[in-house]
């Protein structure tokens, strides 16, 4: 009999799920979800269903590396890890005396959700260093921005309530592609009854599965938020109990939602005005309706003011009383652990700076590379991103990454397009192989993974690793001599209600614990009675941040870059990779290789099905191949993201289009605002 172990997928995804693995002669023989798990219930995405054939890939990278050709040839010979931390230690080192520590720039996402992996001892390092912080913000800031000043927190409706739901709202929202283990209680509301509508510029699976989609042009989802509020509010159908109780500046808000009646928001969204109309009242009148908001809407120029009305809309309706009502984008903010003191900020005021270090956006890091300067980026640190592919404006990054007096560190799985770039290139632990605590932006639910396996090679975890360079740069700070348990230790030290009575010793013996949001066994309403986390404590409409201008890169934005460039680019997320986690898959290469077309921009441009194309525009371009089936609208063009380009013919996937421009609040890229053309290449 196998010995069935139990873990927990790492990967930047809300389910959070957690596994259960059968370990035969201390080899993984079959991956699974956990049945017992209220969200998992037993299944796993085609992604991480196959996550054994990554855990032993023969091109897993297993010993520490140092190059010996040119940036981006991606030549390296084995070298111990003495040599490769003192090699680091000594750079770091010198970088820091004759630049300065700020001239350090660490650069890490998502890789892992694991808070010690993720956030732990690299923070603690990068801290006591004194190196630039990073400004996150690559994914989900500007949602994030939106949603906190209309709700002041970041909570949302429960997964297992969905199945409630009479109408359920997918908005932006990638459901089968970036959240399948919400589809289960979609279909299950369905049965009984429950429609689904989603808004999208692309007709994903999702939409193709709906009971209706709307085709959106990209980046105008603010004015459709306030078209909906224009039909709710005059005709009164909104919750005059639930606005007046738990709510703050509907007066204005009735002013701002005039400004767009149905037909003014056909014209800016390219839906018709009857089904706009048709759309709020059924949301106003529907008991209970959802909106499973997600992060595709935040990456246009106005999309984090889009997030911050759509958010508006369940209070506007009073939809946050009710089981299966209400929102979700994220639910993060209710896991409310002490973050605090396992990155210990406080130690930069023990590094040679003795203050904070400057920030540097992660979505400019082609501007940071070749542009920063007193002092100028002369280390480069990477994990858990692989910003070669991931970043935007990707010829300007990788002209910083070319840099021969830039220093680069990273730490990988495998070799992809960044660590090609590295100058000392580590092997990491995959999630399967080291302790970590796990929160979800998609549930309530903390969990705990163990080493469900043995770690092969000389694979190190980050935190190993972070702690052992801690060492070498002569760090005595206590903190640094931390196991993984008193890290965790640390975060459930937590004075919240939400985490009362957790206790390692718990997560041990469950795996999975449910946060205390509500009383066992009772559904979780977080605005019910309001309870807002805003500055009034009321939902804050904030009409006066709410008007409407179309993106710069748009089909109603600046006219000579449209003339130019007229379709709009969509670099959605795909559905069987995991941003570029899985880029070196044979059906991930093939899916972000594709170049999805509206029949009459293909025939304009002589493009049939099969057909390679180039797709360009001021910043650069990349090769793909067309395939024209009705996904998008015409004007509108989707490539699914994020191939690795080292893999494409030409080295370069859909960021080498995208810009660095930045949303309105929060600070984010924006990827979906993004003019191109294309043409047929020949054989």
């Amino acid at each position: 009999m196998p010995d069935v172990r139990h873990s927990v997928c790492a990967l930047d995804c809300p389910d959070c799920c957690s596994l259960l693995i059968n370990v035969e002669d201390g080899k993984g023989s079959h991956l699974r979800g956990d049945p017992n798990h209220p969200v998992t219930r037993g299944f796993l995405c085609g992604k991480v269903a196959r996550y054994l054939e990554r855990e032993y890939s023969q091109d897993r990278l297993l010993y520490p590396q140092k190059r010996v050709g040119r940036k981006g040839e991606g030549k390296f010979e084995r070298i111990s890890w003495d040599e490769a931390l003192d090699t680091i230690a000594r750079n770091l080192a010198q970088v820091s005396a004759e630049h300065g520590t700020e001239a350090i720039l660490p650069y890490s996402y998502a890789g892992t959700m694991g808070l010690l992996n993720g956030s732990g001892m690299d923070r603690r390092f990068f801290h006591r260093l004194g190196a630039s912080r990073l400004d996150r913000t690559i994914c989900s800031s500007a949602g994030g921005a939106g949603l906190t000043a209309t709700l002041g927190l970041r909570y949302g409706t429960e997964p297992e309530q969905f199945r409630h739901s009479k109408l359920i709202i997918a908005w932006g929202a990638s459901i089968l592609a970036t959240n399948v283990h919400l589809w289960p209680f979609i279909v299950e509301a369905r049965r009984n009854g429950a429609r689904l509508y989603t808004i999208d510029p692309v007709k994903n699976r999702t939409g193709q599965l709906a009971d209706k989609h709307f085709a959106i042009f990209p980046g105008s989802d603010l004015a459709l938020a306030l078209g909906l509020m224009h039909v709710i509010i005059g005709e009164k159908l909104y919750d005059a109990d639930y606005v007046a109780s738990y709510t703050d500046g509907f007066d204005a808000l009735r002013k701002r939602a005039a400004e767009y009646p149905p037909e003014r928001v056909e014209s800016l969204t390219g839906l018709d005005r009857q089904d706009i109309v048709a759309l709020a009242r059924e949301y106003a009148t529907t008991r209970p309706a959802a909106i499973r908001l997600n992060y595709g809407v935040q990456r246009s120029d106005r999309g984090g003011t889009a997030v911050r009305a759509i958010s508006a809309l369940p209070a506007l309706i009073g939809s946050w009383r009710e089981v299966g009502g209400g929102l979700q984008l994220s639910t993060t903010q209710a896991f409310q652990l002490n973050r605090a003191g396992l990155e210990m900020a406080e130690l930069q005021q023990r590094s040679p700076l003795g203050r904070p270090a400057r920030i540097v956006n992660m979505a400019e890091l082609g501007k940071a590379l070749t542009e920063l300067a007193d002092p100028p980026v002369k280390a480069l640190v990477v994990y858990n991103s692989n910003p070669a592919a991931i970043a935007p404006n990707q010829n300007l990054v990788l002209e910083g990454m070319q840099r021969d007096d830039l220093f680069t560190v990273v730490l990988e799985q495998f070799q992809n397009d960044t660590a090609d770039y590295a100058d000392i290139l580590l092997p990491s632990t995959t999630f399967l192989e080291h302790t970590d605590l796990y929160l979800a932006y998609g549930h309530y639910y903390l969990q705990l993974a163990r080493p469900a396996l043995p770690s092969p090679g000389e694979t190190r975890s980050n935190v190993e690793v972070f702690r052992a360079l801690a060492g070498r740069m002569g760090f005595e700070d206590p903190c640094f001599r931390d196991s993984e348990d008193d890290m965790i230790r640390t975060l459930l030290r937590s004075e919240h209600p939400f985490l009362q009575g957790i206790t390692l010793e718990q997560l041990d013996r469950d795996h999975s614990v449910r946060l205390n949001v509500a009383p066992p066994g009772q559904p979780f309403l977080p605005f019910a009675n309001g309870g807002f986390g805003t500055p009034s404590g009321k939902c804050e409409f904030g009409a006066e941040t709410l008007g409407y201008q179309p993106p710069v890169e748009s089909r109603l934005g600046a006219s000579e870059l449209r003339s130019q460039f007229p379709l709009e680019l969509i670099s959605a997320k795909s559905h069987d990779s995991m941003n570029s986690t899985f880029g070196n898959r044979p059906w991930a290469q093939r899916e972000t290789a594709t170049l999805f077309m509206h029949e009459s921009d293909a025939q304009t441009r002589g493009i049939s099905n099969g057909d390679r194309v180039r797709i360009f525009n001021a910043r650069g371009s990349c090769l793909s191949v067309a395939d024209v089936n009705g996904t998008v609208r015409s004007g509108v063009v989707w490539s699914p993201s994020v191939r690795w380009s080292k893999l494409s013919p030409d080295a370069r996937n859909i960021n080498a289009l995208t810009s660095d421009r930045l949303t309105d609040i929060g600070g984010g890229p924006t990827f979906y605002s993004c003019l191109v053309q294309v043409e047929k290449c020949g054989d």
